[in-house]
């Protein structure tokens, strides 16, 4: 069995059951070994976004997400997918080929290991046919263990070779860090004396599973709930959970968040969007923080009780004590504080319609959609200035049902992500939720979500613009023609790619979607023909930071 047979093996071994990537010369016999294990592999149109489908699908499904490309260009084609990945810690393995040693000439040829640590990943190897084993479990482990993005390199020479190396041995299970009971006592000392707490859940909240804990946790300590936006939903349901923490936080859950006199963070680095720039955790609140990487810990904000542990074993562990104690507070659960909440959603902020005859408040258009998607749906963002409106007002079932793209805020990246999505959970409705820009970038995708097995519901927020640049420099006085487009039919686009299109302009053109949701299949790409000139509660807040 030669190298690249025995990769692919070693790879379906491990579990793998889909593969995301673009097919070349270079990483042709690897894809068809892994095929031939039995992984589905489905074929993208650009190596960016099959980098994207496989961030997509470890997100949902909480497994190592694989892709794949050809040497030299395929690998820089992929690195603005995969530094989304390695910024956003998720667990990602992409099979890189690479140029043979000896092919000092080739027109492939670059660095390929500097160019993925300068990208934030790990730059892994296959050195030779008797490692090779090794080389794949080493770098599968990195991905899986430290949640890290790892491009493994496949020179063609060896790949060519027989392989000669029998499997790595048996690795140690490693035990979750937990927090010493010296700082558990601690931190429920500082709960005993707590009248208003608040909890903040990450997306390290998510990966461990802490939900469940958390949400015990609340409930004895009288806490109201509130996630990062890449935690979002992992509260969900619960009646004191106050929704996405930030620039996207509705009135109510600002306020609430800002009177906190105690901040319990998991998993969440409460960095200038969680906290919109500090004014969410109040001067006089006691701040702990719970991360796993103790880099991130008081790095974005000031901590006064900082846990390198895991959220769900920390969380566990306070629950405990706070039992033990005996403590229970009503704390901001009280009638009052919870009929403030239920009232406070966006849904049920008023705001001025901004439609017209010929365009949809995107707000309006939201709502409509969230009262007529199904529940069970998973929606994945791409970045632009459209992104607050889905994020605000389009409820998901858990935090496994929301895909934010945006630990690089790069345009393009949402449809692959959803189609990802779309994969590893096709029991939801997968809906990607894009700006006209960064549809655009990504129409090569239509193609492949109208191939899928599973239904792809793609809406795209169209103010033919870069809404973003328009709002911001705008009213400053300067031009902005040139960040302004002649609305492109993206309706169209959908339909040429061998799925249906809908152009909507107001909610009665919604209706027509109601048929394919009966019975979903391939791709309908709702083309929304937004009013551009409602601006974006969140922008300028953004553009502040910068």
């Amino acid at each position: 069995m030669r190298v690249a047979e025995a990769v692919g093996q070693a790879l379906a071994d491990l579990g793998v059951a889909h593969a995301f990537g673009v097919i070349g010369s270079g990483n042709f016999a690897v894809v068809n070994a892994l095929h031939a294990a039995g992984t589905r592999f489905v074929h993208a149109r650009h190596e960016c976004a099959a980098v994207c489908m496989a961030d997509g699908y470890a997100r949902v499904s909480g497994r190592v997400g694989i892709a794949t490309c050809h040497q030299g260009p395929g690998l820089t084609n992929a690195l603005t997918g995969f530094t989304e990945a390695a910024k956003a810690r998720t667990p990602l393995l992409l099979l890189a080929a690479d140029t043979s040693a000896g092919a000092v000439r080739s027109n492939f040829r670059i660095d390929q290991a500097a160019a993925v640590r300068a990208c934030g990943g790990v730059a892994e190897r296959v050195h030779g046919p008797d490692t090779a084993l090794a080389d794949v479990a080493r770098a599968w482990r990195t991905a899986a263990q430290q949640r890290r993005a790892v491009a493994l390199m496949l020179p063609l020479d060896t790949q060519a070779a027989d392989a000669t190396s029998a499997g790595p041995p048996p690795q140690p299970v490693v035990p979750t860090p937990a927090p010493t009971s010296d700082v558990v006592a601690q931190v429920v000392d500082v709960l005993a004396a707590a009248e208003r707490p608040a909890i903040i859940g990450g997306r390290g909240a998510v990966m461990a599973g802490a939900g469940p804990a958390l949400r015990r946790l609340g409930a004895r300590i009288g806490a109201v709930l509130s996630t990062s936006a890449n935690g979002n939903g992992l509260f969900a349901g619960d009646d004191h959970a106050l929704g996405i923490s930030g620039g996207f936080a509705s009135p109510v859950a600002a306020d609430l968040l800002a009177s906190a006199d105690v901040v319990l963070a998991f998993g969440a680095t409460l960095n200038m969007w969680t906290t919109r720039h500090g004014t969410l955790v109040a001067d006089t609140a006691r701040v702990v923080q719970v991360d796993l990487d103790a880099s991130a810990l008081g790095t974005h904000h000031r901590v006064d009780i900082a846990i390198a542990a895991d959220a769900a074993t920390t969380a566990e562990a306070l629950l405990a004590e706070v039992e033990r104690r005996g403590l229970a507070r009503e704390g901001l659960r009280d009638p009052a504080t919870t009929r403030r909440i239920a009232s406070g959603a966006w849904r049920h902020v008023d705001y001025a319609d901004g439609s017209t005859a010929d365009t949809i408040d995107p707000r309006t258009l939201s709502i409509a959609l969230d009262d007529l998607l199904p529940s069970e749906r998973t929606i994945a963002i791409d970045s632009g200035h459209f992104m607050g409106w889905p994020a605000m007002y389009l409820a998901v079932p858990d935090a496994d049902g929301f895909v934010f793209n945006q630990a690089y805020q790069s345009i393009g990246l949402g449809l692959g992500a959803a189609i990802g999505a779309a994969v590893a959970r096709p029991d939801r409705l997968a809906v990607a939720a894009l700006g006209d820009g960064g549809a655009m970038m990504s129409l090569g995708e239509f193609e492949t979500a109208a191939g899928l097995d599973e239904p792809l519901l793609v809406v795209v927020y169209n103010d033919a613009a870069y809404g973003a640049e328009v709002h911001h420099f705008g009213p400053m006085g300067h031009p902005v023609d040139l960040v302004r487009f002649p609305a492109p039919d993206l309706a169209a686009y959908g339909r040429a790619a061998g799925g249906r299109g809908i152009v909507v302009r107001s909610t009665h053109d919604l209706e027509q979607l109601r048929g394919w949701l009966d019975d979903p299949r391939g791709l309908c790409v709702v083309d929304a023909r937004v009013t551009p000139t409602v601006v974006a509660e969140w922008l300028e807040e953004a553009f502040r930071a910068h």
